[in-house]
């Protein structure tokens, strides 16, 4: 690899940037080229589809195979609410990949009884999240039902690159979310990124049955599948 090829890569991998490198398999050329690019060329968009995918791949040019190399940052998921569904969906997350956060002041939900080998943080929310730096890998979920908890979260995460946003509740309480982020100043294409009630609707009723529907949304959120 050229050594300003690495340092450039060192850099992005740094700052949390997804990059991918392509090598010409036969000229030896390399390049690097990123999620967040619109370029329109092939490579450009074999690139981004590596990237969502999280997968290498080679590709035929009209200068010769390519291979893309992936580097993405870490998949993290914040989950605001050390509450019962935030258990097992810290569980199944971590299994899927993901480097989960539990963010809750209340110290007496917040333990690592409840939720063992997880961080925590006892933070009020919109702090917790703010000092995380969510990126373009990170999804964010609220859970409390308290708005005085989940609206701070929210607060922060509108104004992030998280890939993902779902907040649980009716959909009379998610309205009345939407309204008081309204009134805080949020416009309505920011609050379209919110999934409210949060989840695919499976019939889930049970705390881990939920945490899957929120795990099978996240995921099709991640891979640019269909998120209803």
């Amino acid at each position: 690899m050229q050594n300003k090829i690495l340092e450039q890569l060192l850099r992005d991998r740094a700052a949390k940037r997804a990059v991918a490198l392509a090598t010409n398999l036969v000229t030896g050329t390399e390049q690097l080229l990123y999620a967040l690019d619109d370029a329109q060329t092939e490579l450009a968009q074999q690139a981004r589809i590596a990237l969502r995918e999280d997968k290498a791949r080679t590709v035929e040019t009209p200068e010769g195979e390519v291979f893309i190399n992936v580097f993405n940052p870490p998949l993290r998921l914040l989950i605001a609410g050390a509450v019962h569904i935030a258990q097992p969906l810290a569980r199944m997350a971590a299994l899927a990949g993901y480097d989960v956060t539990i963010i809750d002041p209340r110290r007496a939900f917040a333990t690592q009884e409840r939720f063992p080998g997880v961080t925590l943080l006892t933070e009020w929310p919109d702090a917790g999240v703010a000092e995380l730096k969510p990126d373009a890998r990170t999804a964010i979920v609220t859970l409390t039902h308290d708005p005085k908890l989940d609206d701070a979260a929210l607060s922060t995460a509108l104004n992030s690159d998280s890939f993902y946003i779902g907040c649980l509740g009716s959909k009379k309480t998610h309205a009345a979310r939407l309204e008081r982020l309204r009134l805080a100043g949020f416009e309505d294409a920011a609050l379209a990124r919110i999934h409210g009630p949060v989840g695919l609707a499976i019939g889930a009723k049970s705390p881990a049955e939920i945490a899957i529907s929120i795990l099978a949304q996240l995921t099709s959120a991640l891979r640019g599948g269909v998120v209803s």
